[in-house]
């Protein structure tokens, strides 16, 4: 016996009334009875109520708390009241490398007072797993490392910091710590909730000077409290140093929960060798030695260089070939750009990112774009600077022979960055001819 189609749709219609039916019969709050049976995940409370199901549509209580979810769910009604809450969270991460411009990029995002910014948190992932393994070349180590890191930028993003406990040295007691790297580059993390101390006499928030005035004032992260800052923002922005290829996050792009965007900031490799032969004395003392003498020394790891070219070259290659993963989540960012034009790129980043640009943000850029070089030279991690004259300074730091090197090992990464090569001694001291070509680097969608 064949049945029609109008058939088999009647049928469907009456066991729903059935299902319904008894569900109700069993219980006047059915949201309820579901979370009761255990559909909530463990370790969070059974909080489901009919208001919670309305505003998620269909939901997926089974594997998130309602609290959790209703945080990043825009509500079901369009007349529902708007709130952060409410709204998508866009998450944000800046991929980078050592002495590149970025601390300065991340100010950019922790100026915003919508923005939840974490400084580096995978160094204590890095420290943790064993220093080496961050600049490790054996693939097997590169895959712990970068697993370990996977996990725990999906948890910070979903603002579950206190999967950051498992990693930190010595660990938490009570869900408090003196040893978060950089506190206090976060300004989130010196104000309340995070930091009661930094609320007022009338019950203001005050900004604190620096990294040094928020650990000082504030005292231990209480890192519950940091959970609550985290939740209170729109959005998430994390720095990180740490992971060498864009394609190395391809599986956090592609969760459709996170809505992440990646930052990949790049700057010319003979920027970033004279900045770390000023900053790590003691890690690239062949290379002061080089300087100095004029003479390579035998065993000078030209690997330190060699390393940096190889992942941005990846990185940048993945990025510009356009995969369909990376569509509207990738954008390539020359410091050099930055440092010359900071307005008119911070703006062309926040239009990349969705989000609206803060005065506070742009008065930020406008404070800290036109520093003085002595002050630059003598703070090495400030983000105080003549950034436009800081862009191409590298040119006076390093030997003609150390810059000819670093050109023949990142030819190719030069020649897709725009990057000029100099061929004389008197042409790199040329500081009246910009080695950076014009170059737009545009997102895809």
């Amino acid at each position: 016996m064949q049945c029609s189609w109008k058939s088999v749709v009647l049928l469907a219609l009456a066991s729903i009334a059935i299902q319904y039916t008894a569900i109700r019969t069993f219980s006047p709050k059915p949201v309820s009875l579901l979370c009761s049976v255990g559909l909530a995940p463990a370790g969070h409370p059974a909080n489901c109520t009919v208001r919670d199901l309305t505003r998620l549509g269909q939901g997926t209580v089974s594997e998130q708390g309602c609290d959790e979810i209703l945080t990043n769910t825009p509500p079901f009604s369009s007349a529902a009241a708007p709130s952060h809450h409410a709204q998508k969270r866009t998450h944000i991460i800046i991929l980078a490398t050592t002495r590149s411009g970025s601390s300065f990029v991340g100010q950019l995002f922790n100026q915003h007072p919508e923005v939840f910014y974490l400084f580096e948190p995978l160094y204590h992932v890095q420290l943790a797993l064993l220093p080496r393994l961050a600049q490790s070349r054996n693939m097997a180590e590169r895959r712990v490392m970068l697993g370990a890191a996977r996990d725990l930028l999906r948890s910070l993003y979903h603002c579950r910091l206190n999967s950051l406990e498992s990693y930190i040295r010595p660990r938490p007691a009570n869900h408090s710590t003196d040893k978060l790297f950089r506190r206090g580059a976060s300004r989130s993390l010196c104000s309340p909730p995070a930091c009661e101390a930094a609320l007022g006499p009338e019950g203001q928030s005050l900004v604190l000077a620096d990294e040094g005035e928020c650990v000082r004032r504030c005292g231990p992260l209480n890192v519950s409290l940091a959970i609550d800052a985290c939740r209170a923002k729109r959005h998430t922005a994390i720095k990180t140093v740490r992971i060498p290829q864009v394609s190395d996050l391809r599986a956090l792009i592609e969760d459709p929960k996170l809505n992440l965007k990646v930052v990949q900031l790049v700057r010319d490799p003979r920027g970033i060798l004279a900045s770390r032969i000023e900053t790590f004395r003691d890690t690239y003392r062949l290379w002061r030695l080089w300087r100095a003498t004029g003479r390579r020394p035998h065993n000078l790891d030209l690997g330190q260089i060699n390393t940096v070219c190889e992942d941005f070259l990846r990185s940048v290659s993945t990025g510009l070939s356009r995969p369909s993963w990376l569509r509207g989540r990738y954008l390539l960012l020359r410091y050099e750009d930055l440092a010359r034009f900071p307005l008119q790129k911070t703006r062309e980043l926040y239009s990349f990112l969705d989000l609206v640009l803060d005065q506070s943000v742009e008065d930020w850029i406008l404070n800290n774009t036109r520093g003085s070089r002595d002050l630059s030279s003598r703070q090495k991690f400030t983000t105080v600077r003549d950034s436009a004259a800081n862009a191409e300074n590298w040119r006076v730091k390093l030997t003609f022979d150390m810059v000819v090197y670093t050109q023949t090992a990142c030819q190719q990464l030069l020649d897709v960055l725009g990057y000029k090569t100099v061929y004389h001694a008197r042409e790199l001291r040329n500081l009246s001819h910009s080695l950076v070509e014009d170059r737009t680097f545009l997102p895809f969608s």
